[in-house]
């Protein structure tokens, strides 16, 4: 009997003592106060009641544990003396509770009432008025656990992909079972709609056995998304809140301040091994005060931010990158049915590219599909195609359910100067980047634009690249773009575009100089590059050629979308710079696209100028620019293209008046009389050579020869050529500034007119030679050129095939990259030398 006595005033106490520190305690104290009154002569019991609050509130805020068992047993001991001497008293206080906090008292008033607790109970007899005692059996490790949770929402559509990330979440957290003592923290970060809810969701689903005594989940978008602003920390501590009502079965016992809540949340997780999924956190601070403390336990972290400080407290974080376009057909045949994928194959992968491998697009795009069976995925493919009206297509209902929807939140929590900057890059023509293009894109310093890039990375709307660029995933920029149409003036677009291009023909004007500085150029450049240091001088600067590859992808859509804008001037300025690289590097379709935006910008520059000196500046832009593009031209089959292209060249030139430019398109024309009029290239290459000589342009002259001497000797003039050849050759390499390159080609010509005079050995030595001087100065389309002349005379000698092969193969590896139909025949070549 004292046993069950005991076990109710423990009870008793443990009702007071969670009311004392709880939102009902004001209201509960009075009534308290007189109920202790009456058995308790000559004491102030209010003030008694509200020092135990105070001293409890002390205690937990200190964390103090011992102080709060303390307070707990005073109760315990008075209550247990109160229900000794007065058998009513438990039956009024129980009625008591029941009015002033009846979810707090509940276990108090079951026991007095003779109701049924869950787990084992044994019933005493009937004592002190007729009350039946049921006292549960001692507390487990889970004490205080009224039932397990089980929150984390299940994932409803089938799930594929992510075994890696799946893998590393399982050696991650709660693996180490048993006698382990530490806490596990995983944090999968990534950008907007790329799966990361999911993925918790599903880890949790296959982890549910590591954790027996259940899964809390908190999503801190709900939170955030609450109507009235929060205070600092209102998230966290509404948070706490929400899991210790999970484990404690309601809101009794829960202080009001956030230091109180963790340190409760602390002492009620300490016996239990659980699993909590924090869910679209943005600030480390939000999980540190939810880490559990019981042994085993862990914590899934969703996060668009990198949150890389939570590497300091132990955790481990996991990057969620988009899609290949393996997982993202996989996802399509998940939707969709692998037979609907296989039917429409390519329609299906340029989904997936569209997409750019985001799985909440190509959710809404499989929606879309299977909820109109009038769609084919050939059609909605068309329909996206176009960067326009891609996010509108993405979309389930109007825009309940799109990539905007989905993106939004984000950006409505950058502060205004960083989503200014992320509303700009939107507009960028470029999808990698570097801080400086952002600066002049947003028209501020760069340290300044290299903090706001910093916020945008660690929200995962930007990725760092390993070479200390920027990328935008394609529909985060689209959305960027959105916004940006949405918010900014209407001018700002132009005028970005024009900064952004300015800038980049600032740099490559600058790397065309340093590869060359006496090459044939329209553009008169001088003022502004004036005070501009270039970098490509600096020991630490990149070497000009390698930058203009670099960059060949974003001068190319530069070019594209400020001729969009009308920026004639600039857009055959930039192409006209832009050259420098194809004449090392023979990229074909992107040397002919450059060119094509070049002349046909020149030619309309030349209609709007105002005065004689800008139509005429603008009609030899267009002679220069056209005569370049017959060469691509020319190597890509497109022979009569080419001619027209001179055609047009050789009449703006010859209005011109311009002497070098003049000479320089009569050099194109012999180049494409020497495939198609042999017998007359000599002579417009003759035009050139008098025409340079007249200007005082050596080098030019220098040039003229080599494809004179190259001409005379295809019309079996040998040693007239040989003479041409060896004055080119002298003119190049001993001048002010030695063309090396040229002078390499000149070289190999030089060996191929050794061959033709019966020297073939000479030959093949100075075509030896010729190669390695052309792949030094990564002229490499000349040195595959080089190369095949060194096989066919290799080949026909005899007893040289590994010579033969080796030339070859480096040829067709040159060509291929280049583009170059002639790489496969090149291969088929080599194909007859292994038979």
């Amino acid at each position: 009997m004292e046993a069950e006595l005991a076990a109710l005033a423990a009870s008793g106490a443990t009702t007071l003592v969670g009311l004392m520190v709880s939102e009902s305690w004001e209201r509960a104290k009075s009534g308290l106060a007189r109920f202790f009154g009456r058995r308790t002569a000559g004491e102030a019991f209010e003030e008694e009641l509200q020092a135990a609050s105070d001293e409890l509130d002390s205690a937990r805020a200190a964390g103090d544990e011992g102080a709060l068992a303390e307070v707990h047993a005073r109760w315990r001991q008075r209550l247990e003396t109160i229900f000794r001497e007065d058998p009513g008293a438990a039956e009024e206080l129980g009625r008591l509770l029941s009015e002033l906090a009846p979810d707090a008292s509940r276990t108090f008033v079951s026991l007095v009432a003779g109701g049924v607790n869950y787990g084992p109970a044994f019933q005493g007899s009937h004592i002190h008025g007729g009350i039946t005692f049921h006292v549960q059996s001692p507390p487990s490790s889970a004490a205080g656990l009224t039932s397990r949770p089980d929150q984390v929402p299940p994932v409803t559509i089938p799930f594929s992909n992510r075994t890696v990330e799946l893998a590393a979440l399982d050696g991650v957290l709660g693996a180490r079972a048993g006698g382990a003592r530490s806490v596990d923290v995983g944090v999968l970060d990534g950008l907007p709609g790329v799966g990361k809810t999911t993925t918790a969701w599903q880890w949790a689903d296959r982890a549910r056995g590591r954790f027996p005594d259940g899964q809390l989940y908190v999503d801190f978008a709900a939170l955030r998304d609450q109507s009235a602003p929060a205070a600092a920390g209102a998230d966290v501590s509404e948070a706490l809140a929400m899991c210790l009502r999970s484990l404690v079965g309601s809101d009794d016992g829960i202080p009001s301040s956030l230091a109180e809540r963790t340190n409760l949340f602390r002492s009620r997780s300490a016996g239990l091994r659980i699993l909590l999924v924090l869910d679209d956190v943005s600030q480390p601070a939000q999980v540190r005060a939810l880490i559990p403390k019981g042994p085993g336990s862990a914590v899934l972290v969703t996060s668009q931010a990198r949150l890389g400080e939570l590497s300091l407290d132990g955790a481990r974080l996991i990057s969620l990158k988009p899609l290949d376009a393996h997982g993202g057909l996989a996802l399509l045949k998940d939707r969709c049915g692998q037979e609907a994928v296989e039917a429409e194959q390519e329609a299906a992968q340029r989904l997936v590219e569209l997409c750019s491998g985001l799985p909440v697009a190509l959710q809404i795009v499989a929606a879309r599909l299977v909820t109109d069976d009038a769609l084919s995925m050939t059609a909605l493919a068309g329909e996206l195609d176009d960067e326009a009206g891609r996010l509108a297509g993405m979309a389930l209902q109007g825009e309940e359910y799109s990539v905007s929807a989905v993106l939004g939140p984000s950006y409505r929590l950058l502060p205004p100067p960083t989503a200014r900057l992320y509303r700009l890059l939107g507009w960028l023509p470029v999808g990698t980047f570097d801080a400086g293009v952002a600066a002049v894109a947003a028209d501020i310093d760069t340290p300044s634009t290299k903090r706001l890039l910093g916020a945008l990375a660690k929200a995962s709307l930007v990725e760092t690249m390993g070479d200390g660029r920027y990328r935008m995933h394609d529909l985060v920029r689209l959305h960027a773009r959105e916004r940006a149409t949405e918010e900014e003036p209407q001018t700002e677009q132009a005028a970005l575009v024009e900064r952004v291009g300015t800038h980049y023909l600032v740099l490559a004007a600058l790397a065309d100089r340093a590869l060359r500085r006496d090459r044939l150029r329209i553009a008169q450049l001088s003022a502004l590059l004036r005070d501009t240091p270039t970098p490509f001088a600096a020991d630490s600067g990149p070497p000009p050629l390698e930058w203009l590859d670099t960059e060949r992808p974003a001068i190319l859509a530069v070019l594209r979308t400020a001729a969009r804008h009308g920026l004639h001037t600039l857009v055959w300025q930039l192409a006209e710079a832009f050259t420098a690289l194809f004449l090392y590097r023979r990229y074909l379709a992107a040397w002919k696209e450059s060119l094509e935006l070049g002349a046909e910008a020149a030619a309309a520059a030349a209609a709007s100028a105002n005065t004689v000196g800008e139509i005429a500046q603008a009609m030899a832009a267009e002679a220069r620019l056209r005569s370049l593009l017959s060469r691509p031209l020319l190597d890509l089959g497109e022979n009569d293209r080419a001619r027209a292209e001179l055609e047009t060249a050789v009449a703006r030139a010859e209005a011109s008046g311009h002497l070098v430019l003049r000479a320089s398109v009569q050099e194109f024309l012999g180049r494409y009389r020497d495939r198609f009029d042999p017998s007359r290239a000599a002579e417009a290459y003759q035009h050139s050579l008098e025409l340079n000589t007249r200007a005082g342009e050596s080098r030019g002259a220098a040039i003229a020869a080599y494809f004179l001497g190259c001409a005379q000797d295809a019309q079996g003039e040998h040693t007239e050529a040989m003479i041409t050849l060896r004055r080119a050759q002298r003119g190049l390499a001993d001048g002010e500034e030695p063309d090396l390159r040229m002078a390499a080609r000149v070289t190999a010509a030089i060996g191929v007119v050794h061959d033709h005079l019966d020297d073939p050995e000479e030959a093949i030595r100075t075509l030896r030679g010729a190669a390695r001087a052309l792949r030094e100065q990564q002229a490499t389309h000349y040195e595959a050129q080089a190369l095949v002349q060194l096989a066919d005379i290799a080949q026909r000698t005899g007893d040289r095939e590994d010579l033969v092969r080796t030339c070859l193969s480096r040829a067709v590896e040159i060509h291929d990259a280049a583009g170059s139909r002639l790489a496969e025949s090149l291969r088929r070549r080599l194909e007859d030398l292994e038979r």
